[in-house]
């Protein structure tokens, strides 16, 4: 079955800058300092990057980001507890909204 999403792809990525290479190049570079070791590990930073390619639902960033855990010393039990992190977070944060909701409808109840 066609997919919009071809594995295949993911390698591709590098090739974003083919037709703006400064662009490009100001992106890697940032992205590249972004993962280093800093106040936090390059192992913690994976680990936030595979649960927040979840909540964003992109699957390339998935795959990459399941290596890069994995390359970098992550568990799988690890990994699916940070993923439960950021379900609980993002269902909390559409609940929360509920009371956006709840306000409009109590205003446009009166």
């Amino acid at each position: 079955m066609e997919t919009y999403y071809k594995p295949e792809d993911l390698p591709k990525f590098e090739e974003i800058g083919k037709y703006a290479p400064e662009l490009a190049e100001k992106f890697f570079d940032y992205y590249g300092a972004v993962f280093e070791d800093g106040a936090l590990s390059e192992r913690e930073k994976a680990l936030i990057a595979l649960s927040v390619a979840h909540t964003v639902q992109c699957p390339y960033c998935i795959d990459a980001y399941t290596q890069a855990c994995l390359e970098k010393g992550s568990n799988l039990e690890e990994m699916t507890e940070a993923l439960h992190v950021v379900a609980a977070i993002r269902g909390g944060a559409s609940l929360v909204h509920g009371i956006q909701m709840r306000n409009i409808s109590e205003k446009l109840s009166i």
